[in-house]
């Protein structure tokens, strides 16, 4: 790979999903200029993963644009697109899970964005599911507040504390919200130099939020081009997702992230406020035949804010 630099690098995180990875190449192969390097990291997925892809790369002649870099340790999803992001250097760096799938001009517009708005660092898409219905992908930082709305699963609270409810359902041009999915960001090279790469303490979740909130308190804006599409098949590189859809225990590094994130952001004391909030969420919803709950989560947030691979992660 040539030490200079590239206008475009797009980072593409694998662990064990080799065919979704293939399908979101495909999608980016009329949308790669020669200025433009993919890397897909493949995160010591420990199966034919990594011989998978490049073979797809090699057999499809996508080698001239993409390549795939092994990391030796799967260290999770932060440390991961660490290991493509230290690999090249480039102007923008796109971080792009594997379970996306990028439509047609979605890469140029989101550089034009940036071009013509040299004021936004980092820009988000609009994302979408497959038959093209919204997604909600910007959001607003979780506080202790959050931890209550959330547990206790009542309107009520999100009534009273409007500017605490986290999804931030968008659909035009905006500029300077608090974070956006990092299911695809685009991010200049100017806010790692400044503030450093993601946080690996984060196994996985969590980390994409506090990034963004150390990039903003750093002086940088975040924006979101609707105009931008593409395609995020949710939890189809995460078990989490489904896990909470059926009310079935996360793991473990999803309570360590929690921890740690509230911990960074709030101290010691916050972190206890927000745990202290969502027991008498759960309990407030229990009462009224609702919570937004999970198995055991009321004794997992508890957890230490160490990281933690784990043996379900």
């Amino acid at each position: 790979m040539s030490l200079r630099t590239h206008q475009l690098a797009i980072i593409i995180l694998n662990y064990r999903t080799p065919g979704m990875v293939i399908e979101c190449l495909q999608s980016l192969q009329n949308q790669v200029r020669p200025d433009h390097r993919v890397i897909v990291v493949d995160n010591c997925s420990g199966d034919d993963s990594a011989d998978t892809i490049e073979a797809a790369i090699k057999e499809q002649g996508w080698d001239e644009w993409a390549q795939v870099e092994r990391s030796p340790i799967n260290g999770g999803f932060a440390a991961g697109n660490n290991v493509g992001i230290k690999s090249i250097d480039a102007e923008v760096y796109l971080l792009l899970n594997s379970d996306t799938i990028v439509r047609e001009g979605a890469v140029e517009t989101m550089l034009d964005t940036l071009e013509t708005h040299p004021d936004v660092h980092m820009l988000g898409p609009q994302l979408e599911w497959m038959d093209g219905e919204y997604q909600v992908s910007t959001f607003r930082y979780r506080t202790p507040i959050t931890e209550l709305m959330y547990a206790s699963s009542l309107g009520v609270f999100a009534k009273m504390f409007p500017s605490h409810v986290v999804a931030r359902e968008l659909h035009g041009w905006s500029k300077g919200i608090d974070w956006a999915s990092f299911a695809c960001i685009a991010i200049r090279k100017e806010v790692f130099d400044k503030i450093g790469l993601l946080d690996e303490r984060y196994f996985m979740y969590f980390e994409d939020m506090a990034f963004c909130r150390k990039a903003t308190r750093a002086g940088f804006t975040i924006a979101y081009q609707p105009e931008a599409h593409v395609v995020h098949l949710r939890g189809g590189s995460s078990p989490v997702k489904e896990a909470t859809k059926q009310r079935k225990r996360r793991p473990v590094y999803y309570a360590n992230a929690r921890s740690h994130y509230f911990r960074t952001f709030y101290g010691g004391l916050g972190h206890l406020a927000a745990n202290l909030l969502w027991m008498f969420g759960y309990l407030i919803g229990a009462m009224r035949g609702r919570t937004g709950a999970v198995e055991k989560e009321w004794r997992d947030i508890w957890a230490s804010p160490k990281h933690s691979m784990g043996s379900n992660a």
